[in-house]
């Protein structure tokens, strides 16, 4: 999702006339897309400013913070970067910045901007000479500012601003093969332990005749994988009263599209809620090969009464049939999951089951936090009573009983052929990397760039952990996959 959010910002910022740098200290404008979930990533934003904040002695510098940011925080940033604007208020982005006193490139040009509908430039910006330009005068000049002093603009009346305009947005996609669509946002769940309801508020669901049209224009461009997202995509469409499809139905519509194009392309979803996710979801994926056959179902514990104190409304047994529905429908599929653990009172008897959980459903992948309380859930009341030392041994438990079963799905793998989307070069010398279907890590022997962004067929080889080797088997041109 922050990834996705990050694309449509950097439309609105190229749109103003603004280039990308990858050398942050040339920089006059920077930015960082925020993400509360985890206290960690929160630490690395305030370290950040500090460091920018300092340049700002030397430089005209510019700097703004959105994402998901929870209210503690947003009184902080307020304090330490210029702007602090939601999502929502994206499309307004090139007003605020004008208010702030700083005009950009597409303005210094005389140019109008609307960073949503449409491209204002006539002239190519690097055509610009910026060089000599003092920014504030100009806009002296032009009335909009007066010699006092000037302050940051305030975040607007989110009860004015509508998810709309930040969906029309067309992201700036920063993959030429993969791309991620959001279908939704917010979450009405309430987990006592999440802090999603107070970043990105109640359960929206975007016009799923935006999200085919979106579908069907990447499936045109080629693209060979694309994720839906949403904090709980399988609630899509519930917000609208009747209004919008379900979740089923739009998969529905999806693949039906996405087979009559007659391009592979794998489409993905995440992540889904175990209360919500129906049988309906596993049938529709099962029908159109579009439609990937790999499922991400957060399980959070294995313990019934921790299930509860999370308020997760869902069991155990509830999880265990969908697990069933997905080995009934779709054999091939492959489950990850989410867990947390070092909850708040968590006994080892109750850890005790969640490793039993793994056991029981031998995950292709589990991504396995530490609990950390966040300001604003329900959990941070409570007391945070087991150690950081149980938490990392507890973590280092379940890794290891994860292994077992990764290990013994991947070593079935060897011998066998797959077709794997080739993302990019692998950490080992001369290999490149990419996954299967079933998102299973895959590297071969390769020094072939062209290879990166298309389907290949590969034999396995052997098998790691969390990931597999294999060799390419060489295909002719009118054979070539993808």
């Amino acid at each position: 999702m922050n990834k996705s959010d990050s694309e449509r910002v950097r439309t609105v910022i190229e749109r103003m006339g603004y280039t990308w740098t990858d050398d942050e200290e040339t920089a006059n404008l920077l930015g960082i897309l925020a993400c509360s979930v985890r206290q960690k990533a929160i630490d690395k934003v305030y370290t950040r400013i500090h460091k920018w904040n300092k340049w700002k002695q030397n430089k005209n510098l510019l700097s703004f913070v959105t994402g998901c940011v929870l209210p503690a925080d947003k009184d902080k940033f307020l304090t330490l970067f210029d702007l602090v604007f939601t999502m929502e208020e994206l499309p307004g982005l090139y007003d605020m910045i004008r208010q702030y006193g700083m005009v950009t490139p597409v303005g210094i040009a005389g140019k109008h901007v609307d960073p949503v509908l449409q491209d204002p430039l006539t002239q190519p910006v690097s055509d610009i000479d910026f060089s000599d330009i003092n920014i504030v005068e100009i806009e002296k000049q032009n009335g909009n500012l007066t010699n006092g002093d000037l302050k940051p603009l305030k975040p607007r009346d989110q009860s004015a601003v509508k998810l709309g305009g930040f969906w029309t947005v067309k992201p700036r996609y920063t993959s030429q093969f993969e791309a991620f669509i959001p279908i939704q946002n917010g979450c009405d769940k309430f987990c006592t332990f999440c802090a999603v309801p107070y970043t990105r508020g109640r359960e929206v669901s975007r016009s799923s005749e935006e999200i085919l049209s979106e579908v069907k224009q990447l499936m045109e461009q080629g693209y060979k994988s694309i994720t839906l997202l949403g904090q709980n995509v399988n609630s899509y469409g519930k917000d609208k009263k009747g209004d919008e499809i379900s979740f089923p139905e739009l998969l529905k519509k999806i693949g039906q599209l996405g087979d009559s194009k007659g391009h592979e392309c794998w489409v993905y979803f995440t992540s889904p809620h175990p209360k919500d996710m129906s049988e309906d979801v596993i049938k529709v994926i099962s029908r159109y090969s579009c439609l990937a056959k790999q499922i991400h179902l957060p399980i959070q514990s294995g313990d019934e009464k921790v299930l509860i104190k999370m308020n997760r409304n869902h069991t155990v047994e509830k999880y265990r049939k969908i697990v069933n529905a997905i080995h009934k429908w779709i054999p091939d599929a492959t489950i990850f999951t989410d867990i947390i653990v070092g909850f708040t009172g968590e006994t080892d008897s109750q850890f005790l089951n969640t490793r039993k959980a793994i056991s029981e459903f031998k995950y292709n992948m589990a991504y396995i936090a530490m609990y950390s309380p966040r300001p604003g859930a329900t959990s941070s009341r409570w007391k945070d009573d087991i150690s950081h030392e149980i938490k990392k041994e507890r973590l280092h438990i379940l890794s290891e009983e994860l292994k077992i079963y990764t290990r013994q799905y991947n070593e079935n793998m060897v011998g066998k052929k797959y077709i794997v989307l080739v993302t990019g070069h692998d950490r080992k010398e001369g290999f490149l990397s990419g996954y299967t279907e079933g998102k299973i890590i895959v590297r071969f022997p390769s020094h072939d760039k062209k290879l990166i962004g298309k389907f290949v067929e590969i034999k396995i080889i052997s098998a790691a952990d969390f990931s597999v080797e294999g060799e390419l088997i060489p295909i002719k041109e009118k054979e070539r996959i993808g």
